[in-house]
């Protein structure tokens, strides 16, 4: 019996990565269609923030952004350029910053989410929601089995 292969030739790396470009490009698209001039990692860094009260260091945001402290902080200028977020010192500790959405940046952050959803029902269409739930299953395993230092 001849079992088809498990990727029709594309390795698991190389398969991650397509994935993860698509669904960057495709978030990118969906907030294009609405009007708005957003990176993927500014997107992320705008939904960061929206689920944080501002107490959140940029060293955060830029592991979340996947980028370095650098590129994070002149993405943060541009996001604070454009209105939505603003940056303030933190009363309780005057070595760090306070980096909080403005009301502009809440209201596209809510629309964020939005495209988000969108995005995420359109990659996992057809699927029965005990395969989706094995799907995240599965990629959460293959992150940890990954990410486990004490294996390697």
């Amino acid at each position: 019996m001849n079992t088809p292969p498990l990727c029709a030739g594309s390795s698991l790396g190389l398969l991650f990565r397509q994935v993860r470009d698509a669904m960057w490009h495709a978030m990118e698209s969906e907030l294009e269609r609405l009007g708005h001039d957003l990176t993927f990692s500014q997107f992320v860094t705008l939904k960061k923030l929206g689920m944080t009260d501002g107490h959140i260091s940029v060293g955060e945001l830029a592991r979340a952004a996947e980028l370095s402290h650098g590129a994070m902080t002149r993405l943060l200028d541009k996001l604070e350029e454009k209105g939505l977020l603003a940056r303030a010192d933190d009363p309780t500790d005057r070595r760090a910053l306070r980096i909080e959405l403005t009301d502009a940046g809440r209201a596209i952050y809510d629309q964020c989410s939005a495209c988000s959803d969108r995005v995420r029902e359109r990659a996992l269409s057809g699927m029965s929601a005990s395969e989706r739930e094995q799907f995240i299953c599965t990629l959460e395993r293959v992150r940890t089995n990954l990410t486990n230092t004490e294996s390697a």
